[in-house]
């Protein structure tokens, strides 16, 4: 899931930052800051320009209509300048002046900076994409029509094939940065590339067949005010562009991925395997988890979990009386009639909307301040329910779009209440992702990098927190729900050792799986996925347990400090009510918050 935050700003006076880049212009400008506030908004404006799929995704339609090659070394180069020039506008600020918001601004925006600079010491251009992430895979939602590029006028259509004009060079330089990679013996694992192939040749991108093509979609729904001469002019371009540029740079990519790249990639697994390795993902576990912990104190603090969670899970085991050991009670969980007791999509529906109705009362002790953007639950549409997940769809801050949880519920005979129901609504829906994202984004007061900012180890430490609430909340009375909490919980365990272990030479993928199906109720593949999205973005899975104990820890602590002073509703909307912060920061933050109480 996707999410972003931001403040008022001043008018300032613009002037260029002179770089050369070969394959785009970089679009940036430098400026002489008044006030941190200015510098933030100023940033940001400029970071959209860098990056405008971001802007689109926020409804910003200023660039929609481009793509710029940001994986050129040259552009880079540029990008690079230009957070080193924020820097030393920000090096000119007066820290002790500021407000207490204001120091918080500072801190993010210089914790921002330092990491996007940091982050491109280890190249990660030579992977300019993976099985899990990356342009390719997003480019076929956004020409779709399905995705945040608008098609509702004829400018959004003259847009989209600009943008998808650049798409071949995009990947053109893909694969100079893969050779790239190549010939400096940073590459990806086999296991990984194996699986990224057929991503590249999937008929819905390669085929000419205008019913199977997803690239198809924005002429097959066209607006309704559309004349019939408009229609015509853009099936045109729309098939041209299609049959020329789009389908035969997903075939190439594809034979490149198969013939050259594959055999020069790695049989290892972990990252160390590279050159600078223990260094890289050193910086990618600091950048995941925004703290200074290493990986081997994230490993201990994961098997600590670990085993804790499964001396809670041998209780609910000895609760509903199961005689095998624990790897057969979890197998056991996933086939339990008793933990699958509905019969249709209403009825775990309304299960759900049952848990809303529960915890709602007990919410207005435990928050002050709540989101003015509605909420909904719904069931994941038909045609990607198959292979969605549940997830959490924020809404637009100007309210015209509710936040949404769906649930797939493909059969709801099998839909089991051990993969974490209660947990799963508090993490995705309430107070989760819905309190946390739709603050944010209505708070006007914040500067906008921060406003629709993202950081996961505090938005998912947020959700995954939230999960723990469910005895506050009167849930998780039955011992399945208990046991789908617990998994939740042990998921997110399981990563800190996993992910450590692949990318420090511990373990190997196959021990790695071995390990996450003992402890987690899932079937091989589902682990086999688990496991290559840790080796294809190392560092990634460690920030949901990071965040949430530190969320907990900070809870436990002003708890115990102020007594009969502390208020978890003046906490919690402490906690939220600047948005997304590296750990650190939160933790100054709300030091500063209960030397006020």
């Amino acid at each position: 899931m996707s999410r972003l935050l931001y403040k008022t700003f001043l008018t300032l006076a613009v002037s260029l930052l002179l770089f050369s880049c070969k394959k785009t212009d970089s679009p940036l400008t430098k400026v002489t800051p008044i006030e941190i506030d200015s510098i933030a908004s100023n940033y940001y404006e400029q970071y959209l320009k860098l990056y405008p799929l971001e802007a689109t995704v926020q409804g910003d339609t200023r660039y929609n209509d481009q793509l710029p090659i940001n994986i050129d070394k040259d552009y880079i180069s540029g990008e690079i300048s230009f957070y080193h020039s924020v820097q030393k506008q920000l090096d000119k600020v007066d820290y002790k002046k500021l407000s207490d918001e204001e120091k918080t601004i500072y801190d993010v925006l210089d914790f921002t900076l330092k990491d996007k600079i940091e982050r491109y010491a280890y190249h990660p251009e030579y992977i300019p994409f993976t099985q899990f992430g990356g342009l390719p895979l997003d480019f076929p939602l956004l020409g779709s029509g399905q995705g945040s590029q608008p098609f509702k006028t004829e400018k959004d259509y003259d847009d989209w094939l600009k943008r998808a004009d650049k798409f071949p060079q995009w990947m053109d330089t893909a694969t100079e940065n893969f050779r790239a990679g190549i010939a400096s013996n940073h590459v990806l694992p086999k296991k990984l590339v194996v699986k990224m192939i057929p991503q590249m040749k999937a008929e819905e991108l390669i085929t000419p067949d205008f019913d199977k093509n997803i690239f198809y979609g924005p002429i097959k729904n066209f607006p309704k005010n559309f004349s019939t001469a408009q229609k015509e002019k853009f099936t045109a371009l729309y098939k041209e562009m299609i049959i020329k540029k789009i389908i035969p740079t997903y075939t190439q990519m594809g034979d490149f991925l198969e013939t050259e790249y594959l055999p020069k990639s790695r049989n290892s697994d972990g990252i160390n395997a590279l050159p600078k390795g223990k260094e890289i993902y050193a910086y990618y576990a600091k950048s995941w988890t925004t703290t200074d912990k290493t990986p081997e104190e994230i490993n201990k603090t994961g098997l600590a979990e670990v085993a804790m969670l499964r001396a809670e899970m041998e209780k609910v085991k000895q609760q509903v009386g199961f005689s095998g050991t624990l790897e057969e009670f979890i197998t056991h969980v996933k086939s339990d009639q008793k933990a699958m007791p509905y019969k249709t999509e209403k009825e775990v529906l309304d299960a759900f909307n049952g848990i809303l109705k529960k915890i709602t009362p007990k919410l207005k002790s435990m928050f002050s301040a709540t989101p003015k953007t509605s909420f909904e639950i719904r069931q994941t549409e038909k045609f990607r329910e198959a292979s969605a997940s549940a997830e959490y769809m924020q809404g637009t801050p100007d309210g015209k779009r509710p936040g949404i949880f769906y649930i797939p519920l493909p059969d709801p005979t099998k839909f089991n209440v051990t993969s974490g129901m209660e947990s799963l609504f508090l993490h995705e829906a309430i107070p989760g992702h819905h309190y946390q994202v739709s603050l944010q984004q209505e708070n006007t007061d914040l500067p906008k990098f921060m406003r629709f900012g993202w950081l996961g180890a505090y938005g998912e430490g947020w959700a995954h927190y939230c999960e723990t609430l469910g005895p506050e909340f009167g849930l998780y009375t039955d011992p399945y729900q208990k046991m789908g909490y617990l998994s939740d919980q042990m998921l997110r365990a399981v990563r800190l050792v996993v992910d450590t272990g692949l990318h420090t030479g511990r373990i190997n993928r196959e021990e790695a799986i071995q390990y996450f199906l003992k402890n987690i109720a899932y079937d091989e593949a589902g682990a086999t996925a688990e496991v290559e999205r840790y080796m294809a973005m190392p560092g990634q899975a460690l920030g949901y347990k990071i965040g949430s104990l530190k969320i907990r820890e900070l809870r436990n602590k002003y708890e115990n400090e102020l007594g009969s002073r502390f208020s978890l509703a003046k906490f919690h909307d402490e906690v939220l009510n600047q948005g997304c912060l590296p750990l650190d920061v939160l933790d100054r933050k709300m030091a500063v918050w209960a030397r006020k109480q």
